[in-house]
């Protein structure tokens, strides 16, 4: 499976997302504008910023699932929306349905299901060894026949990202992946990303200061445009053009690593 080997040197020079000039729009009102941005292959990016700053619409965008106004996005050279299953996403646990009435393992399989999948679709006994790799994989193999109304925030994370991984993509995109856990299954949910990260490229969308700090490779700041690509470290003039606040506000007093310079990107 794609997601056991580690990648070349040569690998990590090729280049897993090209974003050009990007703005995208509600209506009349720009929810993000003008942002370039390019990741590596094996790259860990965190994207920081305020709630509205365009964070998950950059996300949707790469995605394919919202138009842009201007701009373009490549993903390992194919244009957004007709990648297939190169990318993997994980959204939000607020946005779904933790009532519905599905075991675990019935979840990661819906992972390995092609678009052209008939109602009465059977799974091949490959397909469930396979949603049962995957399970394995992220820590809740003996999870696997729990309705997942009955699983904590940080198993039913994982429990999302084995069925993003079932695709076997190349991208792994998260929309705050540690919002609804508690401090332990965040720390869980990042060492299982940076084990994944050997073999995958991985966008996370935060709020997780620290785990920026800690955990991702490089970062990138929005808020409504792109204010910083880089260095996974934050001064204070970053810090006022994303939340209009000097560090120690956002962190309560707690101090994070500062570079002392910086380059806008416009």
């Amino acid at each position: 499976m794609s997601n056991t080997s580690n990648m070349s040197d040569n690998e990590y020079q090729e280049e897993a997302i090209s974003i050009e000039n990007l703005t995208v729009t509600y209506g009349e009102a720009p929810a993000i504008a003008g942002v370039s941005l390019h990741v590596k292959r094996g790259d860990f990016l965190g994207i920081i910023g305020p709630n509205g700053g365009g964070k998950t619409t950059l996300l949707k965008a790469i995605l394919g699932l919202i138009p842009s106004r201007t701009g373009e996005i490549s993903v390992y050279g194919k244009k957004a929306g007709k990648v297939g299953k190169l990318i993997g996403y994980v959204p939000q646990i607020t946005v779904l349905d933790k009532s519905f009435p599905i075991t675990v393992h019935e979840v990661v399989l819906t992972g390995l299901l092609k678009p052209s999948f008939t109602l009465f679709h059977k799974y091949t006994q490959q397909d469930k060894e396979k949603a049962d790799t995957y399970l394995n994989q992220v820590g809740i193999y003996k999870l696997r026949d729990r309705m997942i109304s009955d699983l904590s925030g940080g198993e039913f994370q994982r429990m999302l990202i084995a069925r993003a991984l079932a695709a076997e993509p190349k991208l792994l995109l998260l929309d705050e992946p540690t919002a609804s856990v508690d401090v332990n299954s965040s720390d869980q949910i990042f060492s299982l990303l940076r084990e994944l990260n050997k073999s995958i490229t991985i966008i996370m969308v935060t709020h997780d200061l620290f785990a920026v700090a800690s955990h991702v490779k490089t970062l990138a700041c929005v808020n409504g445009k792109l204010v910083y690509h880089g260095v996974p470290q934050l001064n204070e003039d970053i810090a006022q053009a994303l939340y209009g606040c000097p560090i120690d506000h956002i962190t309560h007093g707690i101090p994070l690593k500062t570079v002392d310079n910086h380059k806008e990107e416009m």
